[in-house]
């Protein structure tokens, strides 16, 4: 997740690739410009840990597979490139063993924070609906049971929210439906929503 980390240096995409297999924390990278990415929290990362289990185990014997955040996602625009490491995503048609990063995500999740939520839901999601490949944008909240999905339909992308623990949030590019008590086990709030999906 980019934050407000400071601009480190103008760099090609050769160099950013490089530097990055040796770095120690994790970079983002915009059109030539790279940004620290910051850590999460306990409920962050108990999340995004969650999502990953619940998706890998659901795909096995799919050719569909789940990266956590150590897996970048390559976003070329027609003005520049950009890097991202999203929490989570599938690939279904993986580039080469030796990349470092995917072209064809069909599912990206980003667990929300009072940090990245801007760029989340800005930034991010107008880059991440310009790859093809892509079906469904998914944004966790931490806070509470809410996921809000971005689903690609034949007239576009189409948010949908989902509430409370008792449902399921269909991913039909991958062919399972993810369960949202599953993202939120073992996650505590101090109030729970009880309204269940809606569309938006």
């Amino acid at each position: 997740m980019v934050t407000a980390a400071q601009k480190l240096r103008s760099v090609s995409i050769a160099d950013y690739l490089a530097d990055e297999i040796a770095a120690n924390e994790k970079h983002e990278y915009l059109g030539g410009y790279v940004y620290a990415k910051a850590g999460g929290r306990v409920a962050h990362n108990r999340i995004t840990t969650n999502i990953t289990v619940a998706l890998g185990s659901a795909l096995q014997g799919s050719p569909c597979q789940p990266y956590n955040s150590d897996m970048k996602v390559r976003v070329q625009l027609p003005s520049h490139t950009r890097f991202y490491y999203p929490d989570v995503s599938v690939v279904c048609d993986s580039n080469p063993p030796d990349d470092t990063f995917q072209d064809q995500p069909v599912v990206i999740v980003e667990v929300l924070s009072r940090d990245t939520r801007r760029i989340d839901e800005t930034e991010k999601k107008e880059a991440y609906l310009t790859i093809p490949s892509l079906q469904a944008y998914l944004l966790v909240e931490q806070d509470s049971s809410k996921v809000t999905v971005h689903r690609r339909t034949e007239q576009g992308f189409h948010a949908e929210a989902y509430e409370g623990l008792a449902g399921f949030i269909p991913l039909s590019g991958i062919g399972i439906d993810l369960a949202i008590g599953n993202i939120y086990n073992g996650v505590k709030f101090e109030s729970e929503p009880t309204s269940e999906n809606q569309s938006e």
